[in-house]
C-alpha cells in the first residue's frame, strides 16, 4: 500500500517540561518525510493538521483516504498545500495537470477527489512536501511559482540570520481557508532562523528542514520561552510546533525550511515576539 501514516496527540507545556530526548523526538519530530513510491503522513491533533511527503520513483502514487478522517476521499473536508523540494514532477487533480519544478507550490481545494503524484525522472524524483488542514469552503486549486509569491528579505549577516522569505500559499497570493505555507532560505554564512523567536497561540506550525548539506545538521528550538528544549534534525526531516511553543533553529551550515501553519486567522504577522535576552 502506498499510503502510510501515524498519529500524534497534543501535549501540554507541563508534560513537555518532563520529556527527555527520546520523548521529545517521539512526540514532535517527523523523522521520515519521503520514502520511495510512498505517501508518508503524520496526523497531528494540533488543529487536525497533517504533514508528510509523496516521492514517486518507479511509479505514480495516488492520494487515498486514511481511517482517522472517516471520509470517502482525502480532501472531502480538507484543503492541501504542496511544495516540490525535489526534481520536476506532476500532480494530477480531478483532470487538471499541474507541473511543479523545484520550490514551486500547489494549492488543492476542498472537494478535490482524485490526486496522483508523478516524477518526470525517477533518477531525480520529485519530492512533494504535503500539508493539509480542515477546510470550511472550496477554493479553486492553483499553482504558485516563485515569481508569483510574495518575497521578503530579512536579517543581516552580522547577526547570522540573513534570509529570503518566499510566501507561496498565503493571503494576498492565494485564497485558502486556514492553511498557509512558505519557504525561508538562509544565505551563506547565516544559520539562525526566526530570531527573535516568537509564538502564536492562535495557530500551530510545522517546519520541514531541507537543503541541509551532507554531514551537517540543524538544531531546532521549541518549548515555552522560559523552558526551551532542542531537537537535532537532519536533512528532509520535519518538526511539529504547538501553538504555545517558540520555533526557531540554528544550523551547522545554511539551509532552507518550509513553514506551514493553520489555526485561528490568516494574519501572517500575528506573532508574540520574545526578546532574545528573555529566552531560557
Amino acid at each position: 500500500m502506498s499510503m502510510q501514516y501515524d498519529v500524534r496527540y497534543a501535549v501540554s507545556p507541563q508534560e513537555t517540561k518532563q520529556m527527555d530526548t527520546e520523548a521529545l523526538r517521539k512526540n514532535f519530530l517527523i523523522e521520515t518525510v519521503f520514502a520511495a513510491d510512498q505517501i508518508q503522513l503524520t496526523y497531528t491533533h494540533y488543529d487536525r493538521y497533517m504533514a508528510g511527503g509523496a516521492m514517486p520513483v518507479s511509479k505514480s502514487v495516488k492520494l487515498e483516504t486514511i481511517d482517522p478522517l472517516k471520509a470517502e476521499f482525502f480532501l472531502e473536508r480538507r484543503e492541501m498545500g504542496i511544495i516540490n523540494v525535489g526534481g520536476a514532477g506532476t500532480v494530477e487533480a480531478d483532470g487538471q495537470t499541474f507541473e511543479l519544478q523545484n520550490k514551486e507550490a500547489l494549492y488543492l481545494g476542498r472537494g478535490t477527489k482524485d490526486v496522483t503524484f508523478s516524477s518526470a525522472d525517477g533518477q531525480n524524483p520529485a519530492k512533494f512536501y504535503i500539508n493539509s488542514a480542515p477546510a470550511h469552503h472550496a477554493y479553486p486549486s492553483k499553482k504558485v511559482t516563485r515569481k508569483q509569491a510574495e518575497v521578503v528579505e530579512l536579517g543581516t549577516l552580522e547577526t547570522a540570520n540573513a534570509r529570503t522569505i518566499t510566501k507561496l500559499l498565503i493571503a494576498g497570493v492565494i485564497e485558502t481557508c486556514q492553511l498557509q505555507m512558505g519557504m525561508t532560505e538562509l544565505k551563506t554564512g547565516s544559520v539562525w532562523n526566526t530570531m527573535p523567536a516568537h509564538s502564536h497561540d492562535r495557530r500551530m506550525e510545522v517546519y520541514l528542514y531541507f537543503d541541509v548539506p551532507a554531514e551537517q545538521s540543524v538544531c531546532h528550538f521549541m518549548g515555552e520561552p522560559t523552558e526551551t528544549r532542542h531537537i537535532w534534525m537532519q536533512n528532509e526531516q520535519a518538526v511539529i510546533s504547538p501553538p504555545w511553543s517558540v520555533h526557531s533553529g540554528s544550523g551547522t551550515s545554511n539551509y532552507t525550511f518550509i513553514w506551514g501553519m493553520a489555526g485561528e486567522n490568516l494574519d501572517y504577522g500575528d506573532m508574540d515576539i520574545r526578546k532574545i535576552t528573555e529566552l531560557r
